[in-house]
């Protein structure tokens, strides 16, 4: 049982090297999709057990064999092993949960403070202009949707250039690319091994809406160009974004630039197949944490008597 419960927390470990296949062999909406999806269930594999290896401990101790209603001793590892397993179980769940919880909280606060200062401009449809020195442009999630960009964005770039910059920040809403962000976040606080993972989700958002500005202008050379050209602008302000508000200036935007100027191509078949590992992995860990968890239970319905040993 205490193996099953191993393998979720281990099984994440590989997760890095295969989203990075996946993001570089994959259409950036298929890998966003995957690489989402699979960090996912990596994660709750991860929560999963180590709640079950917390709870296995705490019904070793007497006290909390009694609120069980345990009349025989549970079965399970001796208690060397399995009450040092729970005591850091139970403390990597509460320091996750901790710091999950005040990234919430902050990155609320930080979403609340853009809408309150997109809602004190006058919006063209759904474009925000803030009058700032700082040249920034955001998507901002809600409702109703906004296009956030200041005016030092606005003159640091030509009209054609600022067109596929709204291209851009309009398929980050029309995807719900800050579901994803807010999933890679979650994910990353429950595994440490996940939060490169989370930039290969933020990556691939950004990937993703550059395509979809692409086909929007017609242009794919103007797209690069105008996210070149937005990113040199922005690198020096300061700002104060909420990780799950995508922007055109953030990701590695070389790397971005240099898939915008090739030709855009159909991915071949096999790339498909290099989802397979990652998914493996993440059905595993979903697979092994809840078989140990039924373990687990059949092990305190034995020893609450309700079934025979």
């Amino acid at each position: 049982m205490i193996a099953l419960l191993l393998a979720p927390l281990l099984l994440p470990c590989a997760a890095p090297l295969l989203a990075r296949r996946v993001l570089d062999r994959c259409p950036p909406v298929a890998a966003l999709w995957i690489l989402s999806v699979s960090a996912l269930l990596l994660a709750a594999g991860t929560v999963a057990a180590l709640g079950t290896l917390a709870l296995t401990g705490l019904l070793d101790i007497p006290a909390f064999a009694a609120l069980g209603e345990l009349v025989h001793p549970l079965r399970t590892a001796p208690e060397r092993l399995v009450l040092p397993l729970a005591a850091l179980a139970a403390a990597l769940l509460i320091l996750a949960t901790l710091a999950l919880g005040h990234s919430v909280v902050r990155q609320a606060a930080r979403l609340r403070t853009a809408r309150s200062q997109a809602g004190r401009r006058p919006a063209a449809g759904d474009l925000c202009v803030v009058d700032s020195p700082h040249p920034d442009a955001y998507a901002l999630p809600g409702r109703p949707h906004r296009i956030v960009v200041t005016t030092a964005m606005l003159r640091s770039l030509d009209a054609r250039e600022r067109e596929a910059l709204f291209a851009h920040e309009r398929a980050h809403n029309a995807g719900g690319h800050h579901y994803f962000l807010a999933a890679a976040e979650l994910a990353a606080h429950c595994h440490p091994a996940l939060r490169p993972v989370r930039e290969d989700i933020r990556l691939a958002a950004e990937r993703a809406a550059d395509e979809a500005a692409a086909t929007s202008v017609g242009d794919r050379g103007l797209t690069a160009r105008a996210i070149a050209r937005a990113a040199l602008a922005a690198h020096t302000a300061h700002t104060s974004r909420s990780t799950v508000t995508p922007a055109a200036t953030t990701g590695p935007v070389p790397l971005r630039v240099t898939a915008l100027l090739r030709p855009a191509a159909r991915a071949p078949r096999a790339a498909s197949w290099i989802a397979v590992p990652l998914a493996v992995c993440a059905l595993l860990s979903c697979g092994a944490a809840g078989t140990g968890a039924l373990h687990v239970h059949q092990d305190v319905e034995v020893a609450q008597g309700e079934t025979g040993p």
